[in-house]
């Protein structure tokens, strides 16, 4: 039976003998949970972590695109579409896109995520004709007023043969690259660093009733065999990003178990992305119906997330975040 383990991270001077680090983060972990399907968890120390696995969670993260892996980095979100959940029609002209874009920028962003198919819960599809117009002018007008790093969000080859060609540096596929079989291909011969997302289903019907076995040893295999996919197409392991997809067909208690054992995904030996901004869950759970004002509680489960390794932090309000970044850094 396979073996997973979840290191059971923590910070700060007292690192004690025989502790390694995580990810080559200011993290360590002397212990790991070993998962094993149907069978009870135990606690081993870092002697008992089969070597290949150790060190996929140790090894240092290469630089995605110029950004570095071994501090907490901002993914800001900006959604050319008038129907996504949170900022639907709010960058409907490309001026009022690129003013955000610069905005977040400035404010501590070192990634923007450009998307032009909203894959809110129960959304609709959107023709790669009418994406392409949605993002391309986007992107070339920020790639022509910043430096920073544009990742197309997208799962289907043609958006993102635009985008990479009007500027775009990065690949980020909600559908964990299932949803079109030309896409991966064309990342591996562009180099494209990409971000491979877990989803059950798709955005029209992922929420109607998801069901797993497991769903963190579910959610991990998959990313597990759709990294593996992408090595074998040529995309070096340390050039994929991967997302266990909080909120994409997951019930709250399916999130909760995510959030709640993050860590273990640094065994695919890939930078982490959270993405959690304003989302249902945040809702719910910090008793906010107003999606434009779930800022603290987007905030305070991305904290959690960057104190079990999280590289990316993908999020609508960059400025509150970032100050909370500065500040959770300084206490630590």
């Amino acid at each position: 039976m396979t073996a997973y383990f979840r290191p059971l991270v923590q910070h700060g001077p007292a690192c004690p003998n025989g502790a390694v680090f995580l990810a080559g983060l200011p993290l360590w972990f002397t212990h790991a949970e070993r998962l094993v399907r149907g069978v009870k968890s135990s606690i081993v120390s870092v002697q008992q972590v089969p070597e290949e696995v150790l060190n996929r969670l140790t090894q240092p993260r290469a630089d995605i695109a110029g950004i570095k892996m071994d501090r907490p980095q901002i993914m800001g979100i900006l959604n050319a579409t008038p129907d996504s959940f949170s900022d639907g029609g709010v960058h409907n002209s490309v001026e009022a896109a690129l003013m955000s874009a610069q905005e977040m920028v400035s404010h501590g962003a070192s990634i923007l995520d450009i998307g032009g198919e909203s894959t809110r819960p129960g959304a609709s599809f959107v023709p790669v004709d009418e994406e392409i117009v949605r993002t391309k002018p986007l992107i070339e007008a920020i790639r022509a007023k910043t430096n920073a790093l544009i990742s197309i969000d997208t799962r289907k080859a043609s958006v993102a043969q635009a985008a990479w060609m009007a500027g775009a540096g990065m690949i980020n596929d909600v559908s964990g690259f299932t949803f079109d079989p030309q896409l991966a291909p064309f990342c591996a011969e562009t180099g494209a660093p990409v971000c491979v997302m877990h989803m059950q289903g798709d955005p029209a019907t992922m929420q109607d009733d998801p069901q797993y076995d497991d769903v963190l040893l579910d959610v991990f295999d998959f990313l597990e065999g759709q990294v593996a996919r992408l090595e074998q197409l040529g995309l070096p392991r340390d050039q994929i990003v991967i997302d266990p997809g909080i909120g994409f067909g997951k019930t709250e208690a399916h999130n909760l178990t995510l959030l709640q054992n993050l860590s273990l995904f640094h065994g695919l030996g890939c930078p982490v992305l959270l993405g959690v901004s304003r989302k249902g869950l945040i809702g719910q759970i910090g008793k906010e119906p107003r999606k434009d004002a779930r800022a603290p509680g987007s905030i305070a489960v991305a904290l959690a997330g960057l104190a079990q390794g999280v590289q990316i932090v993908r999020v609508h309000d960059v400025a509150e975040t970032a100050q909370a970044l500065r500040l959770w850094a300084a206490v630590r």
